[in-house]
């Protein structure tokens, strides 16, 4: 048995950097990986590996922009880093959990930036758009749905009751709020119940080109990065431990979820923006 719900777009943001600060925009375009410049280049070390906030807090305190033909990197005591985006340079292979894929380097300069900041040798990699990362079937079924550098899947989606209800539990233990950045969502949405998400068969927006049709799959597992502070690219344990408290899922034996990853079914190059609404079908057992 299913429900159909109304929810609209309370917040829409793209991580280009993977790990590093988010852009809260008003508009985006869905394409075959989830948003376009969403987790479009990401940091590597000497080796190819990725790196992220998990090992490196700082990375959150990496802003970038998106200026015309350029994304614009800050951060703190840095000058500005200017990234084409219309140009890359040499092809190379970076390495993303399990997965091996196509990539280019962004260049010795975009290197020595990130090197400086981060304290360690490192590279900035983009993806190359004609290799194809598929997300794990066991999750998408029939459909062959990819990815770019997100960790496995095009979309993560959170449901603004969600923060609601951490902040709650945050506050009655007397620690300060927080903001949807800490689990680092492309969608948030109002309309639902907290984590009414974990429910969602299907959200469909109506769209001049035609239906956008999202389809969640698998819950979003925890690691250490809703421990760090996005404004001070500093960790502590306050928001792991408040959600270890709650949010154990039977559905990934037990392990700590939050938000719901989530692949694009129809819609790819259509446009989202803030404040649409649409309809969740909401699964009933």
């Amino acid at each position: 048995m299913s429900a159909s719900q109304t929810v609209t777009i309370a917040g829409l943001f793209l991580h280009p950097v993977k790990s590093c600060a988010r852009v809260s925009v008003d508009r985006a375009r869905l394409i075959d990986t989830g948003l376009e410049w969403d987790r479009e280049w990401m940091v590597v070390d000497a080796s190819g590996e990725f790196v992220s906030q998990r090992d490196l807090p700082r990375m959150a305190l990496v802003q970038p922009s998106l200026r015309g033909n350029d994304m614009v990197l800050r951060a703190p005591g840095m000058l500005a880093l200017h990234v084409s985006l219309d140009a890359v340079e040499e092809p190379c292979r970076v390495r993303i959990w399990d997965d091996t894929v196509a990539a280019y380097d962004m260049g010795d300069l975009a290197a020595q930036w990130f090197s400086d900041f981060l304290g360690r040798r490192l590279r900035l990699a983009r993806f190359d758009p004609e290799f194809h990362r598929r997300c794990d079937p066991e999750w998408t079924g029939p459909v062959e749905a990819q990815t770019a550098f997100a960790d496995g899947f095009p979309l993560l989606v959170v449901s603004s009751a969600a923060i609601d209800e951490l902040n709650r539990r945050l506050q009655a233990l007397g620690r300060s709020p927080v903001d949807s950045a800490r689990f680092r969502p492309n969608l948030v949405l109002d309309g639902l119940d907290a984590h009414g998400e974990d429910w969602l068969e299907r959200i469909t927006f109506d769209t001049p080109g035609g239906a956008v049709v999202l389809r969640p799959v698998k819950p979003c597992s925890r690691c250490s990065i809703p421990d760090v502070d996005p404004h001070r690219g500093a960790a502590d344990s306050a928001v792991g431990d408040v959600i270890t408290g709650y949010r154990a899922d039977a559905r990934l034996g037990g392990q700590i979820t939050f938000g719901m990853n989530t692949i694009v079914e129809a819609g790819v190059d259509a446009e989202l923006h803030l404040g649409m609404t649409g309809s969740a079908s909401i699964k009933f057992d």
